[in-house]
């Protein structure tokens, strides 16, 4: 047929008036890219183009690789496989992509259909717009190995869509998509016909790995291949039939709705585990129509369980099925294994750091919120008889800021800020040690009475510390106020430490351990929850933004701090030095009982909205601060299932729609892009010689 518009390449110098300059010129205006993103594609193209002629940059196949391929990728596709896409982008077949061809095929990438449209491109050799028999054909065979089993293009499906060899019939792109998301049902068809000699409906167990890796292997673990062959063993006969074949391929190709499904169901399992039952109805729960057939469902479990379909299994078992890039725990240990003197030295700095996390992160929580303590703890005072110190908190405040200015509002903190850092280095460090023990590895679940004790520990832990800070921490705070209205002369943390001595040092003790047991308790219990149940971390890879994190260490300490103000207030009057015409305590009991008969029940809770409004934002900066600063520079490899479904999008589009596009060849045959190096189609012979281009250094 003859061509109404000649052959141009994108770079090639045409004059304007002619109808393929103007037609050329038409195109490179409508597909125009924005400013920014033509600055974004030169700044990629210069950084990696390295062959130069006649003063012009051109990729080759290599720095092309370097262009285009994702950074970061959750599958088995390698970086050298993305030399097949180069094709597409050379049009002048030189062997080189200029920068017009670059930019041709970024735009081409920006396509929503970029994937199958680039698919298109590779088989349509001539640029015709349409693929023929032989196009097909050629291009198919040039990329498979002689050892691959054989398809039989001559078929009636392959007629349905292309026709006789003749040539009757092409494919039209729209086509050509629906032709590539049948081809591997009918490749897998052929396949096991073609390995069935007996015709009985059944292969051996080898003839299925082969199928497998040559359909599906880049879709696949290493772990998972090496046990396909036990595929068998769901069947008596000891070999694999055509059914559970079908199967297997129907369970790789809805993939991502198998890892949705194990996801949600181990989500909201009591114990992070699902048996087969559950699978099945929740795959019914979320769709219109039943997803996955029983014997989908057996061989799901019975590789993410290991040949035992019969147990609960949690996510991570799942985890060699859902991630081709899955290596076994000892294999990942034994990758990153230091020497016993590197580790020792490690596992000690780590401590230290754990440490200082807890002491910085309390140091700033507690400077935040100190003027709101100082409130509370005055507020919380025993009364003289007859006279009432403060009416409520602010007046409390007022009375302070007139009586000793801004600064009376930060007496005291020097004390504060020296304990603070073992205090909450242990207070943190203890829970985490023990919900660490107490937590399932597989499902990362933990039961709420172990978080119960895990809180409860820590906050009975930091006593050692806690009680004789604050019993300092409070002498201080009141002094200011005594000074002003007694003339009393002010002393420092240091004589307060003499006066009381060691013993005295822990009075009040036993209300403070009533305090801090059930408060850790209630809050860690209660943050833990807020994360998972309300914000939902970890569901479906999430992580807690800066505000989600800070509210949900804030709303937890709310309940904590307001349940736990009667110990606080009994606390704070054991450890104060009462005065002439103050109330004298004896101990514990004494103290409650008192309070309640000369001041009412109500005193038990005062300072109840003050302590909410110190604890909540100060124990909220606080695990902020710790939680940002386990990230550096150890954070945690904690175990979880990556996937693509749930890796953060790094990568530009581009580079994701390049990636799937090579995973439509790869479908085809797991040796499309590993042959590519040595693939010159025969229709198609270079422009001229790639030996003369220089290579800048």
């Amino acid at each position: 047929m003859t061509r109404v518009i000649d052959t141009v390449h994108c770079d090639a110098d045409v004059a304007s008036s002619s109808l393929t300059g103007s037609a050329l010129k038409g195109v490179r205006s409508v597909v125009a890219a924005p400013e920014n993103e033509m600055k974004r594609w030169r700044r990629i193209f210069e950084a990696n183009a390295k062959v130069v002629i006649d003063g012009e940059k051109y990729l080759d196949p290599d720095s092309f690789v370097n262009a285009i391929a994702p950074k970061t990728d959750s599958t088995k596709i390698g970086r050298a496989q993305f030399a097949i896409l180069f094709r597409v982008a050379d049009s002048s077949k030189r062997g080189l992509v200029s920068w017009d061809d670059f930019t041709v095929f970024e735009t081409l990438l920006k396509r929503p259909d970029a994937d199958y449209w680039i698919a298109f491109q590779y088989f349509d050799v001539d640029s015709s717009g349409t693929i023929t028999f032989d196009e097909f054909k050629n291009v198919f065979l040039a990329n498979v190995g002689p050892s691959a089993i054989p398809f039989d293009f001559d078929c009636d499906w392959v007629k349905l869509y292309l026709g006789r060899k003749n040539g009757t019939h092409v494919l039209g792109y729209n086509e050509f998509t629906q032709l590539m998301k049948g081809l591997q049902g009918e490749r897998l068809r052929q396949a096991f016909k073609h390995l069935d000699k007996d015709q009985d409906g059944f292969i051996r167990p080898e003839e299925f790995k082969q199928i497998i890796l040559e359909i599906a292997g880049h879709k696949l673990s290493d772990a998972v291949i090496e046990r396909l062959p036990t595929l068998c063993t769901l069947t008596p006969s000891g070999r694999i039939s055509y059914s559970e074949v079908v199967a297997f391929q129907n369970v790789i190709r809805e993939m991502d709705m198998v890892e949705r499904i194990l996801r949600e169901a181990t989500a909201k399992s009591k114990d992070g585990r699902i048996d087969q039952s559950d699978f099945l109805n929740h795959s019914a729960a979320i769709s219109r129509y039943a997803l996955f057939t029983p014997m989908e469902a057996s061989i799901i479990f019975h590789f993410a369980g290991r040949g035992s379909r019969e147990k609960r299994l949690a996510l991570l078992d799942f985890a060699q099925l859902l991630d081709p890039q899955w290596r076994a725990p000892h294999e990942v240990l034994e990758a990153n294994e230091v020497s016993p003197k590197a580790s020792l030295l490690q596992g000690i700095l780590k401590s230290a750091y754990g440490f200082v996390q807890g002491g910085i992160a309390g140091a700033f929580g507690a400077t935040i919120v100190y003027p709101i303590d100082m409130g509370k703890m005055q507020n919380q005072r025993s009364t003289v008889v007859g006279q009432m110190l403060y009416k409520n908190s602010i007046d409390c405040a007022q009375k302070i800021f007139r009586n000793e200015g801004l600064m009376g509002f930060y007496r005291g903190l020097g004390p504060q800020l020296i304990g603070v850092a073992p205090e909450k280095a242990i207070k943190l460090t203890v829970n985490d040690l023990v919900r660490g023990r107490a937590m399932d590895p597989e499902t990362g679940r933990i039961k709420l009475g172990w978080e119960l004790i895990a809180g409860g520990t820590a906050g009975g832990c930091q006593v050692i510390f806690t009680n004789p800070l604050e019993i300092v921490k409070i002498r201080l705070q009141i002094q200011g106020e005594a000074a002003k209205l007694e003339g009393a002369v002010k002393t420092g943390a240091a004589n307060i430490v003499r006066q009381l001595g060691v013993l005295g040092l822990y009075k009040g003790a036993s209300a403070c351990l009533l305090r801090d047991i059930p408060f850790s308790a209630i809050y860690f219990t209660a943050y833990s929850h807020l994360k998972k149940d309300v914000f939902h971390e970890g569901y479906n890879g999430k992580q807690l933004s800066f505000l989600e994190t800070l509210g949900a260490a804030g709303i937890a300490g709310m309940p904590a701090a307001y349940l736990t103000t009667p110990a606080d207030v009994v606390k704070t009057r054991l450890q104060v030095e009462a005065r002439q015409g103050q109330t004298h305590y004896k101990g514990l009991t004494d103290a409650f009982v008192k309070i309640n008969k000369e001041e009412g029940f109500k005193a038990l809770f005062k300072g109840g909205p003050a302590r909410i409004l110190r604890s909540s934002p100060q124990f909220g900066f606080t695990l902020l601060a710790y939680e940002y600063l386990q990230k550096y520079p150890w954070q945690e490899n904690k175990a979880e299932v990556k996937t693509a479904l749930t890796t953060p999008k790094r990568d530009e589009m581009s580079r994701i729609r390049a990636r799937n596009a090579l995973k439509i060849l790869l479908d085809v045959h797991g040796d499309f892009g590993r042959r590519a190096a040595n693939f010159s189609h025969p229709l198609v012979k270079p422009a001229y010689p790639t030996t003369s281009p220089s290579k800048t250094a």
